[in-house]
């Protein structure tokens, strides 16, 4: 488990051991979705749809936690992972539209898992209704320290001298990693040969070990790295400069704008859920990473909060399948 996870699990365990006790969710039938006035009458859930340690499931513990103290019922995280993402996300889909069932919804499970599974079980857009964004992840070009390169010029000009022998390694088939990879080599018009992985940790490790050359990494893993000379951080990929690496340039700045890359997740419900009941879960997560204590542990570990509601989280959902689509198609990624 990195760094950033550790810190979170346990600021969450922590918030849990206030009193805020967790029940087994009532799995029966809901009828007709209520008023946001009388909402919750029954214990809530968020589906995980990844493995526990991760950011995504820290961050559900913090907002469950304080869901269950202000709304006065039990609210409890519940994993499901497989299949990057899509068994838990369809289970969310096919739960009651009352609110009482949320999935911590990711850029892979709502954008780019439709976009590269032949025979994915749910429909994205019609399936979910959004309720709010909670976080993103600070992506940033790493190279191992061998690589004859410190900045982004030197780069890309050593990858235009070496068309498909620079390499760059990624989580897996379909990851932000990859994606950024790809925009990132349409953008600067260089070919790179992508080297999958199964998860950014034994990415990252080889990037350190030599065996890849860089990697368009997340930043909480990378940092222990980076702070101990076995990385070099070249750029980041966001629109403002990560807090965590303040004298790293963002790759706009280090003159290639147009490769901006959200690693994300947030809140969504089950198509159909009534827009006052989104907007009272919306309310209350964003009171959640208002906190200060959250928000200092986010800017330190290179996450970033913004607030959106249901209709600016959708809209920024939908803005993001267009752009990740062509990316998608242009480099063929598929999953299965």
């Amino acid at each position: 488990m990195t760094l950033f996870p550790r810190m979170l699990v346990a600021a969450a365990l922590s918030l849990a051991a206030l009193g805020h006790a967790v029940a087994a969710p009532d799995a029966s039938p809901q009828a007709a979705p209520q008023a946001a006035g009388k909402f919750p009458s029954k214990p809530m859930r968020i589906v995980v749809p990844f493995p526990a340690g991760g950011y995504s499931d820290a961050l559900a513990r913090l907002i469950a936690t304080d869901m269950s103290s202000a709304f006065g019922q039990p609210v409890v995280v519940e994993n499901r992972p497989g299949a990057g993402g899509n068994i838990g996300a369809d289970i969310v889909a096919k739960s009651p539209a009352d609110g009482h069932t949320l999935v911590m919804g990711t850029i892979g499970t709502q954008v780019v898992n439709p976009l590269i599974y032949r025979n994915i079980p749910y429909n994205a857009t019609k399936d979910f209704s959004a309720v709010a964004f909670v976080a993103d992840a600070e992506t940033v070009l790493v190279v191992n320290p061998k690589v004859p390169a410190t900045t982004l010029t030197q780069v890309v000009a050593l990858a235009k001298t070496r068309p498909n022998e620079m390499t760059f390694a990624s989580g897996g088939t379909g990851t932000t990693s990859q994606l950024a990879g790809e925009l990132f080599q349409s953008t600067a018009h260089v070919s790179m040969t992508h080297v999958p992985y199964k998860g950014n940790v034994p990415a990252l490790s080889d990037v350190v070990g030599g065996q890849v050359a860089m990697s368009f990494a997340t930043l909480a893993p990378a940092l222990p790295f980076i702070k101990g000379g076995q990385l070099v951080p070249i750029a980041t990929l966001g629109k403002a400069r990560a807090q965590a690496l303040p004298n790293t340039p963002t790759l706009t700045e280090a003159g290639l704008p147009g490769v901006e890359v959200r690693n994300w997740t947030g809140v969504l419900a089950p198509g159909g859920t009534p827009l006052p009941i989104r907007e009272k879960l919306a309310a209350q997560v964003d009171k959640t990473m208002q906190s200060p204590t959250v928000r200092t542990m986010l800017e330190a570990q290179g996450l970033t909060y913004t607030k959106m509601g249901p209709d600016a989280f959708d809209s920024f959902m939908r803005a993001e399948s267009v752009k990740w689509k062509k990316v998608v198609e242009q480099a063929n990624i598929k999953a299965d």
